[in-house]
């Protein structure tokens, strides 16, 4: 052991062991220094490589939007149509309601039981045709009655006018024998209580014939009464046959033979429409009435119902109302026109589609609806240039005819217009274009004869 010891050397001593502690406590702290330099570098470089992704993202992304918004280069297939030249009617449209000239609803005026009905209802009737009987019997006995106190009224005046006439002798016999006596007193051949005995006699003759006329105008009076009386009873029998005040088409038969009836009752006999001549009133924006007053006078000036479901061919009328008022809740103003209806094709409470033409404008651009689109604050179109591009190009439209809109500014005559394909357009596009066909829509519209404002 002791060769060991000695091959080993001697051992260090205490300061030697104390500097050494202090090399490697240096060099630990030397090795933590660095390992936070190195992480704090690590850090930076991070943030940066994820700042240099964002931008490169943000760059590509702008890029791609860039790309996205320029026009595309491929062709787009559209459909194409020409502006061209035509008259157009002028027309105001409304929805009206069809109203009959006049409506009756028959009424008994007495009470009694309903014989017999003369019509069918729903059939068309003429002014006075009848209609309705009512047992008569009543109002005959009624008649006979008043009838004979007529008569009985008649004789008691002629009983009266021949007393009238007796006392009427009477009193001028009494006035003839007054005055001769009045002769006779001055001569003295008789008393003055004689003469005035006379005088009396005819002063009540006379009296008593006052009184004989008068009751002979009360029994006047009352052969009036009956005579009165008697109209009246005619008048009441004349009310047991009900005929047609006006000519018309009947509705439903509220009461059968064999019922009674009573007069003025709340619920009518049957109700009798007039429907040839016929209105249809209907309602237009009161804007519109200084260009019916100004087209008036017009020779196209005329009016048509539309009938759904019968569009071809729709009845010919006439304006005949312009109210005096205009509807301050609705700012609409009520006009009324009169059809003829010979062929009854429009019925009372029918809703028709009323065309109020003013006139024709004449050599109109129009263009097909369906190129017509509505921007934020203009309408417009896309135009075909020679070039094969499209240019969009804002228009001013007017009224719409069948399946044509009028344009009143931004096109000439000739130029061709997108009909169909407006979605995959941007001005400048280049297309490819084919001649319009129409829609299903449109070509159903024509099929049927509508007319679309």
């Amino acid at each position: 052991m002791t060769e060991e010891m000695s091959e080993q050397g001697p051992s260090p001593s205490g300061e030697e062991q104390r500097e050494k502690g202090e090399t490697r406590t240096s060099d630990v702290s030397i090795r933590v220094k660095r390992t936070i330099r190195s992480r704090f570098a690590q850090a930076i470089a991070f943030l940066f490589l994820v700042l240099l992704c964002v931008l490169t993202w943000h760059f590509i992304g702008d890029k791609s939007n860039q790309a996205a918004t320029k026009p595309r280069a491929e062709i787009v297939p559209v459909e194409i149509a020409p502006a061209t030249q035509k008259d157009v009617p002028i027309e105001i449209k409304s929805i009206g309601n069809v109203e009959a000239l006049s409506t009756i609803a028959v009424r008994s005026q007495i009470e009694g039981t309903l014989q017999k009905v003369y019509f069918t209802p729903g059939n068309e009737v003429k002014k006075g045709d009848l209609l309705f009987t009512i047992d008569p019997r009543p109002l005959h006995a009624a008649l006979n009655q008043a009838q004979a106190n007529l008569l009985k009224a008649i004789i008691a005046v002629r009983q009266g006018q021949d007393i009238v006439a007796k006392d009427e002798a009477n009193a001028r016999n009494l006035r003839t024998i007054a005055k001769r006596d009045a002769i006779l007193i001055e001569q003295g051949v008789i008393s003055r209580e004689e003469y005035d005995t006379a005088v009396s006699a005819a002063e009540s003759a006379e009296a008593t014939v006052r009184s004989d006329q008068s009751a002979v105008g009360n029994l006047q009076a009352a052969v009036k009464a009956e005579q009165a009386t008697v109209d009246n009873a005619r008048v009441q029998l004349g009310y047991t046959t009900i005929r047609a005040p006006i000519s018309g088409k009947t509705g439903n038969l509220a009461v059968t033979a064999g019922n009674l009836i009573r007069a003025n009752d709340t619920s009518p006999l049957v109700t009798i429409a007039e429907a040839a001549p016929i209105y249809a009133t209907f309602a237009v924006p009161e804007q519109d009435l200084f260009r019916i007053k100004q087209y008036s006078g017009s020779s196209d000036f005329k009016t048509e119902a539309v009938i759904p479901g019968d569009e071809a061919h729709p009845p010919l009328g006439k304006l005949s109302l312009v109210d005096n008022t205009v509807d301050s809740t609705t700012g609409t103003i009520r006009l009324k026109a009169t059809f003829q209806n010979s062929d009854r094709r429009l019925y009372p409470g029918q809703f028709v589609n009323v065309v109020l033409t003013l006139g024709v404008e004449h050599d109109a651009i129009v263009v097909p609806s369906p190129a017509v689109q509505i921007g934020q604050d203009h309408m417009f179109v896309y135009v075909v240039k020679p070039d094969m591009t499209a240019e969009l190009r804002n228009v001013k439209a007017g009224e719409t005819i069948d399946d044509l809109t009028v344009i009143e500014e931004g096109l000439q005559p000739g130029e061709q217009v997108v009909t169909d394909g407006q979605l995959r357009l941007v001005p400048g596009a280049k297309v490819q274009a084919k001649p319009w066909q129409g829609n299903a829509d449109n070509k159903t519209n024509q099929g049927n004869g509508n007319r679309g404002k």
